[in-house]
């Protein structure tokens, strides 16, 4: 990845670590559900604008949506509802070792012993944070947002395979089909929809626009851009960065408690995320 790849794949954490605490604050006004279905419409209203119709993609489009977007974005977040905001962080991590290992399996991308490396060195600093004994009472939400993480690198997979598609194409459309996905389960297992929105103040609506357009319109935008320009093991050792962007924002937005194992922990994520930009030489054979 040359210089300007890691400038915008270091956008993608930082957008979403922040739009993850902010989520965690929506959510106590808005059903998971409704805030994401809120955060799609919007998004999808303002890159619709920018991207014809793929029919001929509406298929593949449609079970992206889906897996990706409603079935991922309803576990993740009503397992963040029930865990604190660095903790969920930490959890959501299994999206890039469970990313670059099913690239390897499945498009048969070659990883590389020192992405390698670096991602078990990355996957042992979210082991020492989630160490700590906070999760004995809520394995069900622990087991909510790993699921989560599953259905999201299954759709990442999906994506990678539409080169032909441009990110915002994807984006746009993904979030289009997604919001009524979402409504239509949220009227099923939700309640209180239209009350929440009608006493909605400033604040709730400001959370709705930062998830709508900073963490979805740029943040997406970004990921789906380099999703088709760079090999999926390159950039996915960049969402292990999210657990750093989370943690301060759960410290500065809701107060969280900063512990040795989240400093530790978070250490070696960037450790290994940093191994992962080396450009290791092979070792020359000797004739």
């Amino acid at each position: 990845m040359n210089s300007k790849q890691i400038l915008l794949a270091l956008i993608v954490p930082i957008t979403w670590g922040f739009g993850f605490a902010l989520a965690k604050i929506g959510m106590d006004q808005f059903t998971p559900l409704l805030l994401m279905s809120l955060r799609f419409g919007i998004a999808g209203l303002v890159l619709v604008w920018f991207t014809k119709p793929p029919w001929e993609y509406m298929r593949e489009l449609f079970m992206i949506a889906f897996i990706g977007s409603t079935i991922q974005y309803g576990l993740t977040y009503y397992g963040l509802k029930g865990i604190d905001v660095s903790t969920a962080s930490i959890l959501v991590q299994l999206e890039g070792p469970i990313l670059a290992l099913l690239s390897t399996l499945i498009l048969k991308e070659r990883l590389g012993w020192p992405r390698a490396l670096g991602m078990g060195l990355a996957f042992a600093g979210i082991i020492v944070i989630a160490g700590e004994p906070r999760l004995s009472d809520s394995l069900d939400s622990v087991a909510l947002v790993i699921s989560g993480a599953v259905f999201w690198a299954v759709a990442q997979i999906m994506i990678s395979r539409l080169k032909s598609l441009s990110g915002i194409t994807i984006l746009a459309w993904v979030a289009i089909i997604a919001t009524p996905q979402m409504l239509l389960i949220s009227l099923v297992i939700e309640e209180g929809q239209w009350e929440s929105i009608k006493s909605a103040n400033l604040v709730d609506w400001s959370i709705v626009f930062y998830l709508s357009f900073i963490m979805t319109v740029i943040g997406y935008s970004v990921w789906y851009h380099l999703l088709r320009i760079s090999d999926v093991s390159k950039i996915s050792p960049f969402l292990m960065l999210l657990p750093v962007t989370s943690i301060i924002g759960g410290i500065v937005l809701l107060k969280e408690q900063f512990t040795l194992a989240m400093g530790i922990g978070g250490l070696f994520v960037m450790t290994g995320v940093a191994s992962t930009l080396i450009k290791w030489r092979e070792p020359t054979k000797q004739l």
